[in-house]
Formats: C-alpha cells, structure tokens, sequence
C-alpha cells in the first residue's frame, strides 16, 4: 500500500549493502570500539556461522559416541559471562546497538582479565542472524573446534594484528 503520493518501493527499508553498514555504525554506543570493519565483520559472521552448527564432542567417552550437548558458541550476556569465569577460550563478539550501556559495560574489562579477544559488531539483530537465531543476540563466544578451525584461525590473527 502505497503512503499518501509516495510508491510503494520507497516507502520500504533500503537495502544496500554500504549504506546499510555505515548507516549501523553510526548508531552503535560509545563504548563500542574496537568496530569489526565491514570484511572482517562478514568473515566472523562466518565463523559465527559455522560454530552454531557444531556440537562439540568433548568429553564423551568413545564408546557411546553420541556428541556432548555442549555448543561450540555460547550465547547472552550471562551464559557469555559465566563461560569466561568458569576459563572456557575463544573470542566475544559483542553487538554495538545494546541500551543500555550498562547491560554490557563489565564484558570487555571481563575479557581483558582472562585474555581474551573481543570486538563488536553494528547491530545485534546481524549477530543474531549469524548464529541462525530468529531473536537479536546481543553477545556471543565462539569456542575453538576443528570443524571450522581455518576460518577461526584467520579471523583471531586478524582481530590480534588489528589490535596491536
């Protein structure tokens, strides 16, 4: 349904694909630095990808040979939290869009204690479509598995020069 003298077609969201990207960045808190760039935000998404679809078979005797419930990424500001505290390894990705600030102000201070490497992303509704989730996600932890160990390699030397 077309709005009073304006089409159809421009009344609906843009698209584009650069547009898109700066337009999200521009709304991101503060606080969000440092800002996966455009291709390496899409090579994470990848990985992001890729880790939502492994279970990780850790910890299962040979014999039964059925996998862990364990995932390869955890999810949430709490699930992410308490991942770190308890020592699991990986990197955080934290969505840029959170209000309030405050909801994921002690992630970054939190990984930097336990050495490990975290970035944000513009927007959590991108990192929820990421992990295959219909609901934004506003921070994830991808865990280290072979299934997609080249992929989560190239990304890690790139975030660790990037930082440096």
């Amino acid at each position: 349904v077309a709005a009073e003298g304006v089409p159809a077609e421009q009344g609906a969201p843009s698209t584009a694909p650069a547009d898109d990207y700066d337009a999200k960045c521009s709304l991101t808190i503060p606080i969000a630095r440092p800002l996966a760039p455009k291709k390496l935000g899409k090579k994470l998404f990848k990985v992001a990808k890729s880790s939502s679809k492994v279970v990780a078979a850790e910890g299962v005797p040979a014999e039964q040979g059925a996998p862990s419930t364990a995932k390869c990424i955890r999810r949430g500001v709490k699930d992410v939290a308490k991942a770190i505290r308890k020592g699991e390894k990986g990197f955080v990705v934290i969505a840029g869009d959170i209000s309030p600030i405050d909801v994921i102000s002690h992630l970054p201070v939190l990984c930097e204690e336990h050495k490990i490497p975290y970035c944000y992303v513009p927007a959590r509704l991108d990192l929820g479509q990421a992990i295959g989730s219909n609901t934004p996600c506003s921070t994830i932890l991808i865990t280290k598995n072979d299934e997609y160990k080249e992929k989560y390699k190239q990304w890690y030397q790139r975030r660790v020069r990037g930082a440096s």
